[in-house]
């Protein structure tokens, strides 16, 4: 009995065994991921798609043979295999190998490759060296790669609705998607099934690496403009591209919802609402901040999320919020539960006004403690009480206005004073160089944390009468006021369209952070300068140029790169001699420059005027306050120079480390004091300032008998040196040149347009 329960039992244990076998035998194994895939992912742990495509163009090679090397994956395994993370002999370099499933001995190497301690992650055996390595597992590990490799967080974590592919949109690029939280490109990864759904998936700098997670079917396209009804189908604007819907009859005639905002809502792909949304107002924008804009007659109205602005007129466009420009009334807004939704841009900007932001006397802030001013003639003064409501007084010439922060008449918004004539207003609790202004157009004070702001609304041609007096001296040939104010015009009307002070309700401020504005009385000369180039502006293929002028300069321009690499892309601003024969010298050598700036007899347009040549001194002990971490500067070396010898780079060496400063303005900035003494051309001296007078240096270490240090700067011209020179302006007058040829000059290549 005894024998048979322990046979029993051992049959029974036995049993189990083999089923358990059975079971994990007929079990379906993890699924893998392709090598491609991996290794995409692989190669963006620390590289971006841009930089892989680059280092593959560098190399000049491939390691797959020339018909495979159009896939889209060669770029990121080469990169592994340059970057020893693949090796040719454990992953030959075909088509075939990357279409196949990524190993444990593969996952293994380039885990080791990673970091020693990913290795063990693996979990690779002899037994399942060759087996496919599960796809969780691998994302498992990618993660915990990923914090290691990519500490700046380059890799994201993205949640997002996807509308668009080149399977559903004509428009569309080559593996890219389309989603609401941007562009993405897509090599490798299979997404139609996700349509109109909202996912999550890993990404690195506009790059998919891998779709992580389906998060819902039922989504909803907010505020979206609806357009070309007919026959049971509409077109709608999703971010940048346009997609068809079918409609059914229970939601509407295609037709009649065509040209209206609406909310979409799908549910596995399928369009099962329509909500329109038909409210609208307009009015002149008084400001615009990131979460409400306010609207002349409506006051200040919050945004609704996924507030959108679209162009109408011409061929629709996607526009931003910083496309609402302040002053003008060029949109429709469509409003739903107190919000605002959207910006219908119905017609082009026309720049007729502009907004000017007044600083305090000697324009160091926009904020006034208080103001106090003069109306000249009859005016009105009306403010905001509430609910789109408004109250006014009427104001007597020669009132006296005294204005307090905490004045009643601001708790809700601004006030304005509108003038019946053309006296305009004297701020009196504002000097410039005139005195205390008086300003033509309306007058607009608001209160702000910091202070009062104050706003000038004024006609273009009115403010550009009073701008080039205060750029240009009244004294100076008329063809050359002529070009100023050509420049000052294009230079406003795209300071108008850059909108920077939207929050304030403005377009541009007063001083030298724009175009210097009222700061001396208007001229006779400089008027009729204004006049007879009425609504005349530069442009170079259909845009209105970066109209850039400076003081005097050095006897040669530098090009736009003096603002950078996108400066560098204005192929009208260019690095020429001030001479008739308009060459280029290259002047990016020391020697060179040196011998071309220590010469005040080179030949210029502006050869006559003083600052074409200056000198001063910089003691090491001034810089050496300036600069830290490199102790005492005991030498300066430009060791870099741009187009026309502006210095681009220059190394400080001290006795505790050395530094580079670099950029024109922060070079000018570093050597600048108010305390120099600044020798002009004709022997007259000036101070300095905070800013040394340009870049366009050459400099000398001076050593005296007690060992003080201190650097001899040679200098040439006043200001950034890009554009046009005022007084190179100037001597091509006097030379009889007009005004369109000293525009030409400057800006080469652009065309005179009235707009």
């Amino acid at each position: 009995m005894k024998n048979k329960m322990i046979l029993w039992t051992a049959g029974m244990i036995s049993l189990v065994v083999v089923l358990m076998i059975i079971i994990v035998s007929l079990e379906p194994p993890k699924e893998g991921i392709t090598r491609s895939q991996a290794f995409k992912a692989a190669a963006l742990l620390t590289a971006s798609r841009a930089e892989c495509e680059a280092h593959q163009k560098a190399a000049g090679r491939s390691h797959f043979s020339a018909k495979e090397q159009g896939n889209w994956f060669v770029k990121y395994m080469d990169y592994l295999y340059d970057e020893d993370y693949l090796t040719e002999e454990l992953t030959p370099a075909n088509l075939t190998t990357a279409q196949g499933l990524l190993t444990y001995r593969e996952a293994s190497y380039l885990a080791a490759r990673a970091g020693s301690s990913f290795k063990a992650r693996v979990g690779a055996n002899k037994h399942n060296q060759d087996s496919p390595y599960p796809e969780e597992d691998w994302w498992a590990l990618y993660g915990a790669m990923a914090k290691e490799l990519d500490p700046e967080g380059k890799i994201t974590d993205v949640t997002a609705v996807l509308y668009g592919t080149p399977s559903n949109l004509e428009q569309a690029a080559s593996w890219t998607a389309y989603t609401t939280e941007g562009d993405y490109g897509f090599e490798g990864l299979a997404l139609d099934a996700y349509m109109d759904c909202e996912i999550r998936f890993l990404a690195r700098e506009g790059e998919m690496i891998a779709m992580r997670e389906l998060v819902s079917e039922d989504v909803t396209y907010p505020n979206v403009w609806l357009t070309d009804g007919s026959e049971g189908h509409f077109k709608v604007y999703l971010g940048t591209l346009s997609r068809e819907f079918t409609v059914n009859g229970k939601m509407g005639k295609a037709e009649d919802l065509e040209n209206n905002l609406v909310d979409l809502v799908l549910s596995r792909g399928r369009l099962v609402k329509i909500v329109l949304k038909k409210d609208r107002i307009n009015g002149k924008v008084l400001s615009v901040t990131q979460d409400a804009i306010e609207i002349e007659g409506y006051g200040r109205l919050e945004l609704a999320p996924n507030f959108n602005v679209y162009k109408l007129y011409g061929d629709f466009k996607t526009l931003s919020l910083k496309d609402i420009l302040v002053g003008y009334n060029l949109q429709e807004f469509v409003a739903a539960d107190g919000k605002l939704c959207a910006a219908l841009v119905e017609r082009q900007f026309d720049a007729k006004t502009i907004r000017v932001l007044l600083m305090n006397t000697g324009f160091k802030s926009l904020f006034h403690p208080s103001v106090e001013l003069t109306v000249h003639g009859s005016a009105v003064l009306e403010y905001d009480v509430g609910e789109g409501k408004t109250e006014s007084e009427e104001l007597a010439d020669g009132a006296l206005l005294q204005i307090q922060p905490g004045d009643k008449r601001l708790a809700n918004g601004r006030l304005e004073i509108r003038p019946a004539g053309d006296e305009g207003i004297t701020i009196n609790s504002i000097e410039r160089a005139q005195g205390n202004p008086t300003y033509s157009g309306s007058l607009e004070i608001r209160q702000e944390a910091d202070g009062l702001v104050l706003v000038n609304d004024l006609y273009l041609e009115d403010y550009l009468t009073k701008v080039v007096p205060s750029e240009m001296p009244s004294s100076y040939e008329k063809e050359a006021l002529k070009a100023q104010a050509v420049c000052a015009r294009t230079y406003a009307y795209r300071q108008i369209q850059g909108n920077a002070y939207s929050q304030f309700g403005a377009h541009v401020d007063d001083s030298t952070n724009y175009q210097v504005y009222n700061n001396k009385e208007t001229d006779e000369k400089t008027t009729a300068a204004v006049k007879e180039t009425y609504g005349k502006m530069l442009f170079y293929e259909d845009k209105a140029v970066e109209a850039f002028y400076f003081s005097t300069s050095c006897g040669h321009t530098t090009d736009g790169s003096v603002w950078g690499s996108e400066g560098a892309k204005l192929p009208y601003l260019q690095a020429v001699e001030l001479r008739d024969r308009r060459k280029t010298q290259d002047l990016t050598d020391n020697a060179a420059f040196d011998a071309f700036i220590r010469n005040p007899d080179v030949p210029s347009y502006d050869s006559s005027f003083p600052m074409y040549r200056w000198e001063t001194n910089v003691s090491s002990d001034l810089l050496s306050g300036k600069i830290g971490g490199v102790g005492t500067v005991q030498n300066l070396t430009v060791t870099k120079r741009g187009p026309g010898g502006i210095a681009q780079e220059l190394l400080v060496e001290g006795s505790g480390g050395n530094t580079t400063i670099k950029t024109q303005g922060s070079i000018r900035s570093t050597l600048g004091d108010p305390g120099l003494s600044i020798a002009k051309k004709d022997g007259s001296v000036m101070e300095g300032s905070d800013l040394l007078p340009s870049a366009f240096i050459s400099i000398e270490k001076r050593s005296s008998d007690d060992g003080t240090i201190s650097f001899h700067i040679y200098g040439g011209g006043f200001g950034h040196g890009a554009g046009m020179s005022q007084n190179g302006a100037q001597g091509m007058a006097r030379e009889g040149k007009d005004y369109r040829e000293i525009l030409d000059f400057f800006y080469k290549g652009t065309e005179l347009r009235e707009q």
